[in-house]
């Protein structure tokens, strides 16, 4: 009699589970329509061609959008940059695509991406932000021709309730689908910035522990890393605690020039901070690209 009423049960939890993922996917759906190629229209990844034969590729951070980006891509552009944000794989489209990708998938497109970049132009650098400056790290540690990097509240050590989560995400994953991202304005003090975000704000059990392991392989490659190094943090920031942020790049090889910024949560390139973070990439840039 007990086999019978488990599998039963088990029947059930998992149909509950579909019909709880489809009604996730069909609100998300109904709240970010895609445009024919499946992506989020004012999501899309951007290039702005320079002037001076330099060229930064940019990556964006976990769950958001190349959007997090253009307003600091528009400041360097203007400096006579190239500048190149692609959409990471999974991001900027439907739920069930963000669900399906990895974070070796991540770190191939964006060696495809800085492939492409380094094609079109003789010095090239990086900028990551958020979960982009883990996978920035990692390319600065395997390619001998990046000249700069650029680490905007790098996301290379997640806070010990997210890494619970993610080693957790087979076990609650079996009755959860998506789990609820925080809510209210920490990650963005700028309600018009905020207003304007496309990050999912929901998360997959697989792209939680997508995102810890790319935090992970970006935070090993810490100690191969030789070139100039700028590190951005909020001190406000709520995704990475001050404790974190101290101590995350400790292990970098390379000259690093730290940098703490206030008055903003996170996403340190849209919020109100947004001038003082450009500022500082750009006075960086200018000392160390030569």
């Amino acid at each position: 009699m007990l086999a019978p009423l488990l599998l039963a049960v088990g029947v059930g939890a998992a149909l509950l589970r579909v019909r709880a993922a489809r009604r996730a996917e069909r609100a998300y759906a109904d709240r970010r329509p895609p445009n024919v190629d499946g992506i989020v229209s004012g999501a899309e990844g951007f290039t702005l061609a320079g002037s001076t034969g330099r060229a930064l590729l940019m990556l964006h951070g976990f769950g958001d959008t190349p959007q997090t980006l253009r307003y600091l891509g528009g400041r360097l552009h203007a400096a006579g940059f190239t500048v190149h944000a692609p959409l990471l794989p999974g991001h900027g489209r439907g739920l069930r695509d963000f669900a399906a990708a990895s974070a070796e998938d991540y770190a191939s497109s964006a060696r495809d991406e800085l492939a492409w970049l380094r094609a079109r132009a003789p010095w090239v650098g990086v900028i990551g932000l958020s979960m982009g400056g883990a996978i920035a790290a990692r390319l600065a540690a395997e390619a001998d021709d990046i000249r700069v990097l650029a680490l905007l509240a790098p996301y290379l050590t997640p806070p010990r309730t997210v890494a619970l989560v993610a080693r957790a995400a087979p076990l609650w994953s079996v009755v959860v689908p998506y789990l609820g991202g925080r809510t209210g304005d920490s990650s963005v003090h700028d309600p018009v910035a905020r207003a304007s975000s496309f990050a999912y704000g929901i998360f997959p059990p697989r792209a939680v522990r997508a995102l810890c392991a790319t935090a992970a392989a970006g935070r090993r490659a810490l100690p191969s890393i030789t070139v100039p190094t700028l590190v951005v943090n909020s001190r406000e920031d709520n995704r990475i605690p001050l404790a974190l942020a101290e101590t995350a790049t400790a292990s970098l090889a390379g000259p690093t020039e730290r940098q703490w910024v206030t008055g903003c949560g996170h996403v340190i390139t849209v919020d109100y901070c947004r001038d003082v973070v450009a500022n500082l990439v750009l006075d960086f840039l200018a000392r160390h690209a030569d």
